[in-house]
């Protein structure tokens, strides 16, 4: 089995979270399909929202869309988990994604002998960010 991959759905604004999640962390556009490019039944008002994009930088790749339908978007009971690979990195994703978010869980030791913290994105999805303190950086 290959791993899990995650699919993000919006509603109007995939366009702008593909911006911000490929700065934030480094991803590679692999491609932008908006509505009004496909022949996929959709209201005339969804031919600029994204269909599908995805994005994707050696093992870290989640996928996202607009949906055509008002209240299909959804971020509640899902949380993305991020296995930082150095204490700067964790440092600079929890920065990047507090800009328009909310700190869950503020940028801490934890008792498990990591660097961790909760953050929900201008876009209202949740990262956990991870970083084992006793792992080489």
């Amino acid at each position: 089995m290959k791993p899990v991959l995650p699919y993000l759905t919006f509603y109007g604004n995939a366009k702008d979270a593909a911006v911000f999640y490929e700065e934030t962390f480094s991803l590679e556009n692999q491609g932008m399909l908006k509505y009004g490019d496909s022949d996929f039944p959709s209201p005339p008002e969804a031919a600029d929202y994204i269909m599908h994009c995805h994005l994707t930088n050696g093992n870290f790749s989640i996928m996202l869309a607009d949906s055509s339908t008002p209240g299909e978007s959804g971020t509640t009971n899902v949380s993305l988990m991020i296995e930082c690979e150095s204490e700067e990195e964790v440092n600079r994703l929890y920065n990047a994604l507090l800009v328009g978010g909310q700190a869950i869980m503020e940028l801490q030791d934890t008792f498990w002998g990591a660097k961790y913290a909760k953050v929900r994105d201008q876009f209202g999805y949740t990262w956990d960010l991870n970083f084992e303190k006793g792992q080489a950086e």
